[in-house]
This record gives C-alpha cells, structure tokens and sequence, in this order.
C-alpha cells in the first residue's frame, strides 16, 4: 500500500568555512531523521578571480563515504589508495572510505589560473558497522555517462538508486537514490521509495510544495520526511 510522506521537520542551513578556507552551506544538525546522511555542503555558487580558486588540501576520512557532485568548475581528486580523477560540471565521485583513506581535493590546475564559478554538493553517508572496516573504493561517473531523464516538465539526474525509472549505474553500500531534480514551475514529480527509508529534500533554488501541504521559499533549506 503506498503512503504519502509528510514534512516532519524543516532544518535551516549556516554558512561555515572548509578545508583551505573555503565556504559551504550546511544544515544546522542532521540527526535520525536525516539518517544516513552525516553531512549535506553546499559549496558555493562563488565567483572566484585568477588564482583565488580553493580546495581541501590532504585530509583523512574513516567510516563513512563522501559524495561529490559538481554543478559548477573544475576540480582534482587524488588519494592514497592511487586513484585519481578530475570532475567537470555533472561528474558525480563517489568514494568509500571505509577503514580508511586520506584524500585531497583541488581546484584543478587550469581553473585555478583563470578563475570562474564554482557550485556543488559533497555529502557523507554513514557505513553500517559491519561496513565500516570494509576496503576504501572510488567510483566516479562522468556527465555524459550520468543518467538523465526528462518529462513532464521534470529534469532529474539520477546520482544515485532509481527516479522515474532511470537507475544510476553508481554501487551502493546501502540502498539509497540521491536525485538531482530542476522542476519547471506548476510541475508535480512523485518519488517513490521503501517504507522503511528516510527521505530528505534540499531545496537550493526556487520554492517548492510538498504533498499539497507546505509552500516555502527555501534558499536553502533541508525538508526530513517522516
């Protein structure tokens, strides 16, 4: 039978500084009802001049995976399990830290030199404890190899799990669909997903209503969904 999720809590963002300075957006706590989802940043939009371009120099993470997705510029990941990639406007890194890894992540060389807009996401998903001692992994997905699906008015880039029947071809530990949706306005979308998962909506631009029940301009805002 299906059940439509309501609204059952609403969590403002703050502005604080990462890595070699730069800022995200990030929502004020996350707690169970945002579970897995350790941290959601939001970094930019920002509009940076020759050589003013930063990153997060090497770093170490255990327990957990972080997802990276880029709507804007030019970054260059590399880390101590060898692997090593660039991310380009909707290439999607997804890497599993699991018993360890330290990483870094860089404005990418010739971004750097001339400056321009950055904007995207990077996200931590806990790993169950019985997954936590696993080996680190490094996915990444290319835009042109990112599903996409369009309908109805309804753009959505599918990261992660399945949306209107488009899977993500990205290896989970955990069932999760992460979505990136741009809705034309007086559009409707309705995502299913198992009873017994969390769901979440983080609103970056626009507005939006839920379940014909709550009307919001969300700059940004993260919606938990009971």
């Amino acid at each position: 039978m299906r059940t439509r999720r309501s609204v059952v809590e609403i969590v403002p963002t703050h502005t604080v500084r990462e890595g070699g300075g730069f800022k995200v957006r990030r929502p004020y706590r996350m707690g169970r009802v945002l579970s897995p989802f350790l941290l959601i940043d939001e970094m930019g939009p920002v509009n940076y001049g020759p050589g003013e371009a930063v990153g997060a120099p090497w770093h170490p993470h255990r327990g957990f995976e972080t997802v990276t997705y880029l709507l804007d510029g030019r970054m260059r990941h590399e880390d101590s399990a060898g692997n090593s990639g660039e991310l380009n406007p909707g290439d999607v890194q997804w890497m599993t830290a699991g018993r360890g890894i330290i990483h870094c992540e860089e404005p990418h060389e010739e971004f750097q030199k001339t400056g321009g807009r950055t904007h995207g996401f990077q996200i931590w998903v806990n790993l169950p404890a019985e997954h936590k001692m696993m080996n680190p992994r490094y996915q990444e997905v290319p835009a042109a190899e990112s599903p996409t699906i369009e309908e109805g008015g309804v753009w959505a880039r599918v990261i992660a799990g399945e949306s209107m029947g488009t899977t993500s071809s990205i290896d989970t530990v955990i069932p999760i669909s992460l979505i990136h949706i741009k809705m034309e306005e007086g559009t409707r979308l309705v995502q299913k997903f198992e009873p017994h998962l969390n769901g979440m909506i983080y609103v970056f631009s626009g507005k939006i209503t839920i379940a014909n029940e709550l009307r919001m301009k969300t700059h940004p805002q993260t919606f938990g969904l009971g």
